[in-house]
C-alpha cells in the first residue's frame, strides 16, 4: 500500500503528542502528589493540584485529538488506494471496450483467411485478458470489484491460483466499503504469504449475501496453523513470519466487531479457512456509535 509523506508526518506527530503529553500528565500528577505529602502551605497545594488537574484534562484532550487524527490518517490512506484500485478497473474496462471491434476485425480476417488455427489462438488470447478483468467483476459495489482485481493480479504474480465463488450484490453493506475492501486486502495479503514456500499454491475465495448479512471465506492449502498459535493469531503483533509482522489479522478482527461482526480460524494439514460474517445493518446506526463513543 502507498503512504503519503503527509500520512507519515501525521503518525509522528501523533505519536510525539501522545508520548509528550502522556510524560507531562505522570509529571504533573507526581508533583502534586509530592506537595501535598510536604503539607508546606495549604494555598500552594490547593495551587498545585488545580493546575495538575487542568495540565492532565489539556493533555488527555491532547492525546484523544491525536489518536483522533491518526484514526482519519489511516482512513485517507485507505480510501486513496481504493480510488486508485478503481481507476485501473476503469481504465482496463475502457481499454477492452475500445479494442473490442478490433479484436472482431482481425478474428474475422483470419477466418476470412482460413486461418481456423491462428483465429483460435487469437480468440484464447483475447479471452483470457477479459477473463483476467470479468473475474472481479462479480459484485454490484465498485470498490470491492476493484479490490478484487488488484489483489487477484497479485496472486497471479505470486504464482496462486484462485477460485472465486461469488453470489449477492454486496451492494448495501453495514459499514463503508474501504473498510470492507481493508477486511479483503489484509486476508488476501495473509494467504499469499502463508503460501509462499508452498508449492501448488491455491486460493478459493467464497462470498455470499442473504437475508441475515454478509458471509466470506478465504481458504488456502498452506501449512497448517498450530492450535495454540489459532487462539492468539488475531491478536495484535502475533505472527509467524518475524517481527514487525502481525497486525493485519488484528485489524481485521477490530473492523469486523466494530460493526458488530466475526472473524475466525480452523486450520488442519490439508487447509486453513478465514471465515468472517457481518450482519445487516444501517450504516447510520454504526456511525452515531462511533460519534458518541
Amino acid at each position: 500500500m502507498k503512504i503519503s509523506q503527509s500520512s507519515v508526518n501525521i503518525h509522528k506527530n501523533a505519536l510525539y503528542a501522545i508520548a509528550v503529553n502522556s510524560i507531562q500528565i505522570v509529571a504533573a500528577v507526581v508533583l502534586a502528589a509530592l506537595l501535598v505529602i510536604e503539607k508546606n502551605n495549604l494555598a500552594i497545594d490547593i495551587f498545585s493540584i488545580v493546575i495538575a488537574v487542568v495540565v492532565t484534562a489539556g493533555a488527555a484532550l491532547d492525546i484523544r485529538e491525536a489518536m483522533a487524527a491518526r484514526r482519519k490518517s489511516d482512513e485517507a490512506d485507505m480510501l486513496s488506494d481504493m480510488v486508485a484500485q478503481m481507476d485501473a478497473l476503469n481504465r482496463s474496462l475502457r481499454a477492452q471496450r475500445h479494442d473490442f471491434l478490433n479484436h472482431l476485425q482481425v478474428v474475422f480476417s483470419l477466418i476470412e483467411m482460413e486461418e481456423q488455427k491462428e483465429a483460435a489462438d487469437y480468440i484464447e488470447k483475447v479471452y483470457g485478458d477479459m477473463q483476467s478483468v470479468s473475474r472481479a467483476m462479480r459484485t454490484d459495489n465498485p470498490a470491492i470489484n476493484a479490490l478484487l482485481r488488484a489483489k487477484l493480479a497479485d496472486c497471479e504474480a505470486a504464482g496462486v491460483l484462485t477460485e472465486m465463488d461469488v453470489s449477492g450484490s454486496w451492494r448495501e453493506l453495514p459499514m463503508p466499503a474501504w473498510e470492507m475492501c481493508r477486511v479483503f486486502s489484509n486476508l488476501m495479503d495473509n494467504a499469499i504469504d502463508a503460501l509462499e514456500d508452498t508449492a501448488d499454491k491455491r486460493l478459493r475465495i467464497l462470498l455470499r449475501e442473504d437475508l441475515h448479512g454478509f458471509s466470506f471465506s478465504f481458504t488456502n492449502n498452506g501449512p497448517a496453523i498450530p492450535q495454540n498459535e489459532q487462539r492468539r493469531i488475531f491478536e495484535a503483533g502475533v505472527s509467524s513470519r518475524g517481527e514487525g509482522r502481525g497486525m493485519g489479522l488484528y485489524i481485521v478482527r477490530c473492523t469486523l466487531e466494530k460493526y458488530d461482526g466475526n472473524i475466525h480460524v480452523t486450520s488442519d494439514e490439508s487447509r486453513t479457512i478465514f471465515s468472517g460474517f457481518i450482519p445487516h445493518g444501517r450504516k447510520e446506526h454504526h456511525e452515531q456509535k462511533t460519534t458518541r463513543a
